[in-house]
C-alpha cells in the first residue's frame, strides 16, 4: 500500500479491492466531489491494477488467436439474432454497432479497459473476469468467476471463450450482445424513437437475464442444428443438461421460453415476446 495515502484512504482502497464498493462522495480525499472523486478513482484503479498483476505472476497468459477476425465473429454469432429481432431497415446499423462492441480482455489491454470505466464497480468486475481467465484468485468473497460483462454498447469477454466448451449451449458473445439491446438507446445509434420505444429492445427488467440466456442457448441450437428435427433433439439435450446457474432466472420460465423458441417459426421473436414488459392491468 502506497505510504503517501492517509490511513482513511488506505482503508477505502482495501475495502474497494476486497468488495468492489467505494464511497460515492470520496470523503477520504481532498478536493470536493469532483477533484476528490478523480483522485480517489485514480488511486483505487492504480491499486486494483497492482493487486491483479501480483495475483497473475507465474500464471499462463492466454492470447487472442492470431487469425481472429472480430467482424466475422460478430457476424457469424450475432448476425442471426439481429436478423431475427430487427426489421431489415435497422439491421445494418445495429450490426455495425455490434461488430465494434466485442472486446476480449487480455493482459495487454486490461489497464486501458479498467481506466476507461465510468464506474469503479465495473472495473472491479472486469478485473475479476480477467483473474478467472488465468485461474488466479479472485479479489474477494463476493467476487464471481464471470466470463462476460456488458456495459452500454461494449461486451467484455473472457479469453475462456477460446477454450473447449464444456457446455455446448453456452456462448458468452451471444449472451453479452443480447444485453446490449436493453442497455442502448435507439437515439445513440442514430435510430428514431418508435412511439414509447426508447431502447433498441424493450425487455422487462426482471427478464433481462432470462432473455440473454435464452438468446445464448437458442443461438447455439440454431448453429448446431441445421434442420428442425436436429434442433428439437438439441433442445431435449439442453433441457436434460445443466441449466443457467443464476438466481435471477426462473428456470421453469426459462425452459418454457426456450422450448417455445425452438418450436416457433421465428424463435428470436418468441423470446422477445416472452421477455417484453407486460401491459399493466388497469383497476376497474
Amino acid at each position: 500500500m502506497d505510504k503517501a495515502w492517509t490511513l482513511p484512504q488506505q482503508e477505502e482502497i482495501k475495502r474497494f479491492i476486497a468488495t468492489g464498493e467505494n464511497d460515492f462522495l470520496s470523503q477520504a480525499w481532498e478536493g470536493g466531489y469532483v477533484e476528490g472523486g478523480r483522485r480517489a478513482k485514480n488511486a483505487m484503479l492504480g491499486a486494483l491494477l497492482a493487486e491483479v498483476r501480483s495475483r497473475c505472476e507465474q500464471r499462463l497468459q492466454m492470447r487472442i488467436p492470431e487469425n481472429l477476425d472480430l467482424e466475422h465473429l460478430a457476424e457469424s454469432k450475432v448476425g442471426p439474432m439481429v436478423r431475427g429481432l430487427f426489421p431489415r431497415a435497422e439491421r445494418d446499423i445495429i450490426m455495425e454497432v455490434l461488430k465494434r462492441s466485442i472486446v476480449f480482455v487480455t493482459g495487454e489491454n486490461l489497464e486501458a479497459i479498467l481506466r476507461g470505466r465510468s464506474f469503479l464497480r465495473s472495473a472491479w468486475n472486469i478485473a475479476n473476469l480477467y483473474l478467472a481467465s488465468v485461474e488466479a484468485k479472485l479479489l474477494g468473497e463476493e467476487a464471481e468467476p464471470i466470463a462476460g460483462l456488458s456495459e452500454a454498447t461494449t461486451c467484455f469477454v473472457s479469453l475462456e471463450y477460446f477454450k473447449s466448451r464444456v457446455d455446448p449451449f453456452s456462448d458468452f458473445v451471444l449472451h453479452e450482445a443480447a444485453h446490449v439491446f436493453h442497455n442502448c438507446k435507439r437515439s445513440v445509434v442514430g435510430l428514431p424513437t418508435r412511439g414509447r420505444r426508447e431502447w433498441l429492445l424493450e425487455i422487462d427488467f426482471r427478464m433481462r437475464e432470462t432473455f440473454a440466456y435464452a438468446c445464448e442457448a437458442y443461438g447455439r441450437i440454431l448453429e448446431l442444428g441445421p434442420r428442425p428435427v436436429d434442433r428439437r433433439r438439441l433442445l431435449a439435450d439442453h433441457l436434460a443438461g445443466p441449466m443457467p446457474g443464476d438466481d435471477r432466472v426462473d428456470l421453469e420460465v426459462y425452459r418454457s421460453v426456450i422450448t417455445e423458441a425452438v418450436n416457433a417459426r421465428n424463435g428470436w421473436k418468441r423470446i422477445l415476446l416472452r421477455c417484453a414488459p407486460q401491459p399493466s392491468s388497469c383497476a376497474s
